[in-house]
């Protein structure tokens, strides 16, 4: 046997904007355009005896530079959950967007696990191109590159247990190292989708998102998170979507409108 966790999705702002801009080459389905709601958030895995902290959201100025604020800030909204960010000692990064990486000043104490690929891109010598670097902010990958001079990232090929139960796997598609969790729990297997699929849609009806690195390794990755519903039943959680809030248990109290969780926090059958 291994741990079961319980699964948190905090959803720390939330913005309108177009299918057009959305979906890759939206205008192949002949469909008219319409406006979408992309939530934002950051996921928190836990039981009695770990915390895990999933992505750090985007910070004040990487949301200022896009003109979009928080709803609560993902720090503060960690805290109402009851996980303080200086005391986290291990972070899994999925990928280096700005959405994702951009308040890791927050968690001076965590060991960061990110897939080699990924962090090596962002080190390459395209990764300075508009068209990657848009959705980044430079002082949050300095940030990044700080931590791993300090001997606090790890990285990762293909797929790794980060903790007992507890795996990440490397899938590309969104970025070039683009990776997603499995986590155990009470009610099923959670994955946590993070952009390798921002909307259910893009599972079910198979249409990649705008941002794109590999679209073979984007679909191969659709493809991955279809055959873990269908041969483990597993609960799939996208990265943007808010029909997130209304598929799971919506979390109460000061967290009301802000998270669903999954799961309870079980005693763990492994140290």
């Amino acid at each position: 046997m291994t741990d079961t966790y319980e699964v948190l999705a905090l959803r720390y702002a939330s913005r309108t904007t177009s299918r057009a801009q959305v979906f890759l080459n939206y205008h192949l389905y002949d469909e008219p355009d319409a406006p979408i709601q992309m939530d934002y958030y950051v996921w928190v895995v836990r039981n009695h005896r770990r915390t895990v902290v999933v992505d750090t959201g985007y910070g004040e100025s990487g949301g200022r530079n896009r003109g979009r604020g928080h709803l609560v800030h993902p720090v503060r909204l960690l805290s109402r959950a009851g996980v303080d960010a200086a005391d986290v000692g291990l972070l899994p990064i999925t990928h280096a967007h700005y959405d994702h990486i951009g308040n890791l000043t927050s968690f001076p104490a965590a060991r960061i696990r990110i897939a080699r690929s990924e962090r090596d891109f962002w080190r390459g010598p395209t990764a300075d191109r508009f068209m990657f670097n848009h959705a980044c902010e430079a002082a949050e990958l300095a940030e990044l590159e700080k931590a791993d001079a300090e001997g606090r990232v790890e990285v990762f090929e293909g797929r790794t247990e980060i903790a007992p139960g507890i795996e990440m796997i490397e899938v590309g598609g969104h970025t070039h190292g683009q990776s997603i969790l499995t986590v155990p729990t009470g009610e099923g297997l959670v994955v946590l989708a993070s952009d390798a699929a921002h909307y259910y849609e893009e599972i079910e009806r198979d249409r990649p998102f705008s941002i794109v690195d590999d679209l073979d390794r984007m679909y191969r990755g659709f493809d991955l998170l279809r055959s873990l519903i269908e041969n483990q039943q597993a609960i799939v959680l996208p990265g943007h979507d808010p029909d997130v809030m209304h598929r799971h248990r919506p979390l109460d109290g000061e967290l009301a409108g802000h998270g669903i969780v999954i799961g309870d926090m079980g005693e763990g059958a492994t140290s």
